[in-house]
């Protein structure tokens, strides 16, 4: 297990709203720490077992070296600073060898082209310290994704070394941004989590926002512009189709999937007053969850599907309240300073992220009760949190001061400075999907 450590940089206790009658919770600052000791690993080229690509396996090497440096819990050697192996010690390496390269662990392999064209890695972890294996498992791809098995490959390394789930494997949708300041073309666009694999899934004829994956990863919401006004819409990630969430007129916005990908919760203005609505995910008559006077909006459910949190101006500002999954039972859990918008639910269960509004924005994360908070981030302006599958990272938007410019980053929630996120051009609003099958 990898030990953490977090620099606690400052710790301000907030006053209590008296309305509330609440606790003042402590506020802690986690921004700079990380990892107290990152791990060398070797990454060398894995060579071929039936004379495949010989660069092949390099080119893997190198995208698990990218992923695992990714993590900010390894200092990989890759294969341009270190020697190679030959097949058969891809199962047996000599340790001696990789101890006086400075090693503590391994990752070795072989890539194999079998007689229908599909690819298969090897893929094999081992404790160099202690001369002995970890862990080891095969992936199989087309030709063309080559890439996904080196993913894998990177996650069974992650998940055996840190004791965290998988995250690597994953795709990211998120808002392409060109354009001046003042005439921004926004299209949704999605991407590997490593920026391979860019292409974007709309046209940027009409203003789009919140693009948010499904349970399984085929699907996307996100609020566009019909007429004129936001609406939710659907599109079906492999075939481009989509259409409209709730028929008609109405002002509809911030959707979200719940967890089993049945239904679809999202905010609907009318009659001057904002609620919460929820909808099958198929169609049919939307019912409503909220009826206080105010917004209410940016739902998002708990993973087993029972809770949803949502921010809310009913009090007189921003603040985050908990309801149960049908509307009843509905409280305020936010009572720092500041304004709280963009809550998102951990996957496990734990935790809820949000933006925290105090003279900047910044990312954090609390207890699902309220308490426990953490500042994250300290740009002037991050927002949007998205999870990573495994609950381990989140990612969000940071608009720069001056420029206006926008751009992806995720942050450990255990401390660490934020890592940006590779795009082809500026970007916010980002969604992390699920793990790919």
């Amino acid at each position: 297990m990898i030990m953490l450590r977090t620099t606690i940089l400052t710790v301000v206790v907030l006053a209590t709203s008296a309305a509330a009658q609440e606790p003042p919770p402590v506020e802690v600052d986690i921004v700079g720490g990380g990892v107290k000791s990152a791990i060398t690993i070797a990454v060398p080229a894995m060579p071929s077992a039936n004379g495949a690509d010989q660069g092949l396996g390099r080119q893997i090497a190198e995208v698990i070296v990218s992923d695992l440096r990714s993590t900010g819990l390894f200092t990989p050697i890759g294969p341009g600073g270190i020697g190679g192996y030959t097949y058969p010690q891809a199962s047996n390496p000599d340790y001696a060898q990789w101890r006086a390269a400075g090693a503590a662990d391994l990752v070795s392999g072989y890539v194999e082209t079998r007689g229908d064209g599909r690819l298969t890695l090897a893929c094999y972890v081992h404790d160099v310290t202690a001369g002995r294996p970890l862990a080891n498992q095969g992936f199989s791809a087309a030709p063309g994704d080559w890439r996904r098995t080196a993913h894998k490959c990177a996650d069974l390394v992650y998940s055996r070394l840190s004791g965290e789930g998988a995250y690597l494997d994953t795709r990211v949708v998120y808002v392409a941004e060109t354009g001046p300041k003042t005439r921004r073309m926004k299209r949704i666009a999605i991407m590997d989590s490593d920026g391979s694999n860019h292409r974007y899934l709309t046209e940027g004829k009409a203003t789009v926002t919140m693009p948010r994956f499904s349970p399984r990863g085929d699907r996307l919401v996100y609020t566009g512009t019909l007429a004129h006004k936001p609406r939710v819409f659907v599109i079906d990630i492999a075939s481009g189709r989509e259409r409209l969430l709730v028929p008609g007129g109405a002002i509809t916005f911030a959707p979200r999937f719940s967890p089993d990908g049945r239904r679809i919760v999202f905010s609907m203005a009318r009659g001057g007053n904002t609620d919460i609505f929820v909808v099958d995910a198929d169609g049919g008559s939307p019912r409503q969850l909220t009826s206080a006077p105010g917004a209410d909006t940016s739902p998002s459910y708990s993973p087993d599907g029972s809770r949803i949190v949502f921010e809310s101006d009913r009090s007189g500002t921003q603040q985050l309240y908990v309801m149960d999954a049908g509307g009843g039972g509905q409280r305020r859990i936010s009572f720092g300073g500041g304004r709280y918008a963009s809550p998102m639910w951990s996957p496990r269960g734990n935790l809820i992220a949000f933006t925290r509004i105090a003279g900047s924005f910044n990312i954090g994360v609390m207890d699902p009760s309220g308490g426990g908070v953490r500042i994250l981030s300290d740009g002037w302006q991050d927002e949007g949190p998205s999870w990573a599958p495994n609950g381990q990272f989140v990612m969000f938007h940071r608009t720069a001061k001056n420029s206006g410019a926008t751009a992806l980053y995720a942050v450990n929630i255990n401390g660490g400075a934020p890592r940006r996120m590779p795009t082809p051009q500026d970007g916010s609003d980002p969604s992390w999907s699920p793990l790919q099958n």
